[in-house]
């Protein structure tokens, strides 16, 4: 497996933060100043009051897998080595969800309802790819 080869995540002004924050080893949310609920993924606007009051704020780094699949057909290049992996539905104990790969995982030993935690292995060019890998 080779993150480097991954397709990068595209940019702009919102989602910027984030992955600046994943560069340093950190997983950050936005949070609504008037519901206390933290939000993913970026955005200008909360979607819980439609208002551009939030503030960024770092996660807990811990979830759990809410679902997963299993990909056996290559839809990237760079990924066709892999196959078949899993992608991952963590429902972080922040509340959102985050579409991500496993860390450490196969399919089989991917189940709902697991304890993960945060990883930072690596990623194409200048990235840092934030994946989830059993809780220690």
């Amino acid at each position: 497996m080779s993150l480097a080869t991954r397709p990068k995540p595209l940019v702009d002004n919102w989602n910027r933060p984030f992955w600046d924050a994943c560069k340093d080893g950190h997983l950050i949310l936005q949070r609504c100043a008037a519901t206390g609920k933290c939000f993913f993924p970026p955005a200008p606007v909360s979607p819980f009051t439609g208002r551009p009051d939030w503030e960024w704020v770092g996660a807990s780094d811990r979830g759990e897998i809410w679902s997963f699949v299993v990909f056996h057909q290559s839809y990237y290049p760079g990924m066709k080595d892999e196959l078949p992996y899993p992608v991952a539905m963590v429902k972080l104990e922040e509340g959102p969800y985050l579409l991500t790969n496993l860390d450490g995982m196969t399919a089989a030993d991917a189940k709902i309802g697991m304890k993960v935690s945060v990883r930072f292995p690596g990623g194409p060019d200048d990235f840092v790819l934030p994946q989830f890998g059993p809780a220690a």
